[in-house]
Formats: C-alpha cells, structure tokens, sequence
C-alpha cells in the first residue's frame, strides 16, 4: 500500500524533548512528517518563509498555504492531533512557560524567537515544500 501524500511538515527542535513530544502527537496523522529545525531543508524553508531561520516550532500545511508558528503550532498540533479543548488551551497559555522549563532542564541556550502566529505561506517557500518533505520522517504509526 503507497504511502500517503505528504500535505503537512512538522518543524522541531529534535534535541528538545517538549518539541520531540509534539512530533510524537502528529502520530494519529498519516499524512504528515517531521524535520528537525536544523535540517538544511528545513533551514532554507525558514529563510524562503521568514528572510531568516527563527528558532520555533513550527507546522507547515501545503493544502492550507499556511505556517504556524510557536505558541499557535503547539495549538494546530493539538487540534489535529484530535487532543481535548482543554489540553489545547493549557499548551496554548503556556507555551512559553513550557519552552522555557524545557530549555532550562535540556541544556538548550538559545532563546526562543517570537513567532506565535499563523502566517500565510509565500511563494517561494511553497516551492521548497516537496524538498522539505522529502527529508522528514513519517510521524504515523499505523494500528495494530
């Protein structure tokens, strides 16, 4: 059986274990992959979407032609991970918070850059998505 289209990418730090979680809720998602930030497809993406590569979570839907970042990625990923309206609004609040606790107790020392929103897709970004997906990892994990 073919794998199905790839119509969305994860964006994450794959050395920050709150990131590798949202990965691991994108499971429930056939169609959808996950890149680490530093991944040079993701990097050029970012620079594409943004003119420079932000350090954020990021979700990225080809069919929707838009980009989710930071505190509004975590709440995309909840909704369609099919999470509850209250674990949605708790990571939606807290993000920072999380981010932070996250960053303190890993080691991390780089900050978090300030995007929350959700952006429309550009032109030149759209161009490099099938590059970007090519290089992720399916989240999928079909049942038993």
């Amino acid at each position: 059986m073919p794998e199905p289209q790839v119509t969305g990418v994860l964006l994450y730090d794959g050395d920050c274990p709150f990131c590798s979680a949202a990965s691991t809720a994108m499971r429930r998602l056939e169609d959808v992959v996950a890149v680490p930030w530093d991944d040079p497809a993701a990097q050029a993406f970012l620079e594409a979407q943004f003119g420079e590569a932000p350090f954020a979570l990021f979700y990225v839907d080809i069919a929707a032609e838009t980009v989710w970042a930071g505190r509004a990625a975590a709440s995309e990923l909840c909704d369609r991970a099919g999470m509850p309206v209250l674990v949605r609004d708790i990571v939606d609040e807290n993000y920072e918070r999380f981010a932070d606790a996250v960053r303190s107790v890993s080691g991390v020392d780089r900050d978090i850059d300030p995007y929350h929103d959700a952006y429309p897709l550009v032109d030149d970004a759209a161009a490099l998505f099938d590059e970007l997906a090519a290089n992720g990892e399916r989240t999928h994990v079909p049942s038993t």
